[in-house]
């Protein structure tokens, strides 16, 4: 009764299912595999946030370039703030509010020593802030405020920056991405507003070089609040943890349907198998007729209308 397993159709349905249902136990298990490294990278990140808190701030230069592991670190750079260049970081939000960040360039020579070029190499920093070829800036997120950037009276709220050497001690973070929280790559935004905070789109508005990276500062003065570091991208408990716990599932859910489907075609054909071992053969379909076909001359007579007999 079962040998239509030895059917070619059947070999392949087999083959099919003999391979498919070890792929897709492999590419769940793989799914909740990342899903747990996200999770062990979020407890991680979260002990290494304590102890960063109570451990000193390392120079800029020992954390760059930024990774997986100094991301979050706190760093000290000194410079000075570029007060001509300061701009507006819209639509960010903190403790469930919208707002925006405030975010000053602090210059600095590539080695990160203050000013640079001409007045770095005299040990004396110049005032403007307009170092050499050789100088770079540090983007600094001075904190954040609540309300709209567009608004006046928001914008207003923005504490000037100090003048003169400052030393900036924050969080260390890599640069935005397209796809971000908060982040706005679509353009278009008024004048003095960065909608992504990154080397690639400070470029063009700044005439030095950039680092890659930002640092969020633990200080904020004024009326401004500190924005906390975010996880690395690609760690963390963030919404591509969730959706690889999702994919998890689907991929055991396909594996569970390819068994199901097996089974069903199976019985199907072990029944039929059955029937014509036992001489039940299932019914022809007939030929479907055409209205009238069946009627005789004489039922036609009988139905035709008076006006035509007339």
């Amino acid at each position: 009764m079962y040998r239509f397993l030895l059917t070619p159709r059947w070999w392949v349905i087999n083959v099919f299912t003999l391979l498919a249902i070890p792929v897709c136990l492999f590419m769940g298990s793989w799914q909740l595999s990342r899903f747990e490294t996200r999770v062990d990278t979020h407890n991680q990140q979260q002990d290494d946030a304590s102890r960063e808190r109570k451990a000193a701030a390392r120079p800029l230069s020992d954390l760059l370039p930024v990774t997986a592991q100094t991301s979050g670190e706190r760093a000290t750079a000194t410079g000075r703030y570029d007060t001509t260049h300061q701009l507006l970081v819209p639509d960010r939000r903190l403790d469930g509010r919208d707002g925006f960040y405030v975010l000053t360039l602090l210059r600095m020579d590539a080695d990160g020593d203050v000013g640079g070029g001409k007045g770095a190499a005299d040990g004396k920093a110049e005032p403007d802030g307009k170092g050499g070829a050789g100088a770079k800036a540090l983007p600094v997120v001075r904190g954040w405020l609540p309300g709209n950037a567009d608004d006046p009276a928001a914008a207003a709220k923005v504490p000037a920056p100090p003048s003169g050497e400052v030393t900036v001690t924050g969080a260390l973070q890599a640069s935005e991405h397209q796809g971000g929280d908060g982040v706005s790559a679509a353009g278009g935004l008024p004048r003095g507003q960065l909608g992504m905070i990154s080397a690639a789109s400070l470029v063009n508005l700044v005439p030095y070089q950039v680092y890659d990276a930002w640092v969020t500062s633990a200080q904020a003065p004024g009326a401004l609040k500190p924005v906390p570091p975010t996880a690395a991208e690609g760690t963390g408990l963030d919404i591509k943890a969730f959706q690889n716990l999702g994919y998890t599932g689907e991929w055991f859910v396909f594996a569970g349907f390819v068994i199901f489907m097996w089974f069903r075609l199976f019985r199907r054909e072990a029944e039929t198998a059955r029937d014509l071992a036992l001489g039940i053969t299932p019914p022809e379909p007939t030929a479907p007729t055409a209205p009238g076909a069946d009627r005789t001359p004489d039922d036609a007579e009988r139905t035709r209308s008076p006006s035509a007999t007339a």
